[in-house]
């Protein structure tokens, strides 16, 4: 296991050089630079705007900024300055990086929480009344975009006279020291869009394990085992989710870039920190190396989700073996 994990790391090395060529291309083939911005403001020369495009390095050839760019990331981990805010990329990027792990953390746990109970419950349960309200409300929770299950959750708390909507603290609490009311009123604002995106995440992801539960239902060996008259409980966990979560294991790693880039949206909707809106701004400004790095984050979230998600599945059922 342990040189099929080194092997993969190594792996992982030219995946992501040949994404970060793709990458550069893609925002380059993009009309327009960072400092047409600049052409259309009467206060900016055009002589003036030449020394801003001399400065970023944005005369040279796309092939030497992308060179310049790699090198100072292979060899000092330099990721190069925001364009829009004139400061490193790294420290753009960290500012917003701990409250989005924080926020997909907790999207995903309460996804897989809710969402894998209720799939095998609906699997065993599945002519009950119960199991057919859960399946319409997974329709409903497929259907409705994330941005717009958060529009309705914050109309409902308004309406209800609820203030704690849009950011992560009230204006009183922005600069408090961390303390229990602190964090009483972090979870307040927080739940909406936990809420919002979780709810697609465990419409999908109910549906999985129900269809994953009753394809092994029907298998020869949870059959035998309930023919030798073994408990109810045992056969459901020792037989049946048990190797019914395998497929949900491996789509587990697609799940993390997911939540980074897939709640722009939301993000912006409600004024939250993440890397999303700052993902957009930068590629609609074309900020290039932000964009860029923040592109890789991606791709190297989901190289490490999927060698996880493999690993994972190795140790959740024995006939995994990887030599």
């Amino acid at each position: 296991m342990l040189n099929y994990t080194i092997r993969r790391i190594l792996g992982m090395i030219p995946t992501l050089l040949l994404i970060s060529v793709i990458c550069f291309a893609v925002i380059k083939l993009q009309p327009g630079s960072f400092v047409d911005q600049y052409l259309e403001d009467p206060r900016f020369s055009k002589e003036t705007v030449e020394n801003i495009t001399r400065q970023l390095g944005l005369n040279e050839p796309a092939w030497k900024q992308y060179l310049n760019w790699i090198t100072g990331v292979v060899t000092r981990l330099d990721f190069g300055y925001s364009f829009a805010s004139g400061a490193p990329v790294t420290s753009i990027i960290g500012e917003r990086l701990g409250w989005t792990v924080f926020i997909a953390g907790l999207t995903l746990l309460l996804t897989w929480v809710i969402a894998v109970p209720l799939g095998i419950y609906t699997a065993f349960n599945r002519h009950g009344v119960p199991a057919q309200i859960a399946n319409f409300l997974g329709y409903v929770g497929l259907a409705i975009p994330d941005f717009l299950a958060a529009l309705l959750l914050v109309v409902l708390v308004r309406q209800l006279g609820g203030t704690n909507v849009g950011g992560l603290f009230s204006p009183d609490m922005i600069d408090a020291p961390w303390s229990l009311a602190k964090v009483l009123d972090l979870l307040a604002h927080l739940w909406i869009p936990v809420l919002a995106v979780g709810l697609e995440g465990v419409a999908g992801l109910m549906r999985q394990m129900r269809a994953s539960t009753l394809d092994v239902l029907g298998q020869d060996y949870v059959r035998t085992a309930k023919a030798k008259g073994l408990p109810q409980g045992r056969v459901v966990w020792k037989h049946a989710v048990r190797n019914a979560i395998n497929p949900l294991i491996s789509l587990a790693g697609l799940s993390l870039p997911t939540l980074i880039s897939g709640t722009i949206i939301i993000s912006i909707v409600m004024s939250l920190p993440t890397i999303g809106p700052l993902l957009y701004d930068s590629l609609l400004n074309k900020d290039q190396y932000t964009a860029m790095t923040l592109l890789m984050l991606s791709a190297f979230l989901l190289l490490i989700g999927n060698l996880l998600s493999d690993l994972a599945l190795a140790w959740a059922d024995p006939r995994v073996r990887y030599s």
